[in-house]
């Protein structure tokens, strides 16, 4: 089973990467999009694990507040085009500690560096000059959780389903 754990997306910023999406296919920018309903933010990705609920138990342990998620800007990897999210201590620690509990109870993960982003489409023809692109509007959302899911290949793309959510420590205040 491919499992990897990621923040699930807002609607509001959805439907708003929904639009920049079609708004980069009317600029003749082709590709192979997400699916408004597979945009997220991967903290982690474990691939081929055959328990999840191993890795639930792991990850159930890692405490966290909420926090606030800016996406900002577009970036690419190769032919792979992506919104940004813009620097967040509270994002890195979460990602710390999400990594730390898989590692402490042996789960195999990618540990490439953290990146974060939202991929809009893979297999993409993009300008030379990213610059070039309008950014997508700017979206604001608080996390207060995140999720395990696992990802099939469908006859039209990629499925992902949630197993699992972790929800954030409740606290007295909220910054």
């Amino acid at each position: 089973m491919r499992l990897f754990i990621a923040i699930p997306l807002s609607d509001r910023i959805r439907a708003s990467l929904a639009d920049y999406q079609e708004m980069l296919r009317s600029a003749g920018i082709t590709g192979n999009w997400s699916p408004t309903e597979n945009l997220h933010v991967t903290l982690a990705f474990v691939g081929e694990y055959g328990d999840p609920d191993v890795v639930i138990d792991a990850v159930s342990t890692v405490s966290f507040e909420c926090f606030d998620l800016c996406v900002s800007g577009t970036g690419s990897f190769s032919d792979t085009l992506w919104a940004g999210i813009e620097k967040n201590e509270a994002l890195e620690k979460l990602v710390r500690r999400i990594r730390k509990s898989l590692a402490v109870a042996g789960i195999p993960f990618d540990r490439k560096k953290f990146r974060p982003h939202i991929t809009l489409a893979r297999r993409s023809s993009l300008p030379a000059d990213l610059s070039s692109l309008p950014s997508p509007d700017l979206s604001v959302m608080t996390v207060d959780s995140f999720s395990l899911f696992r990802s099939d290949r469908g006859k039209r793309g990629m499925i992902y389903t949630e197993l699992g959510r972790i929800t954030a420590t409740p606290s007295a205040e909220r910054k």
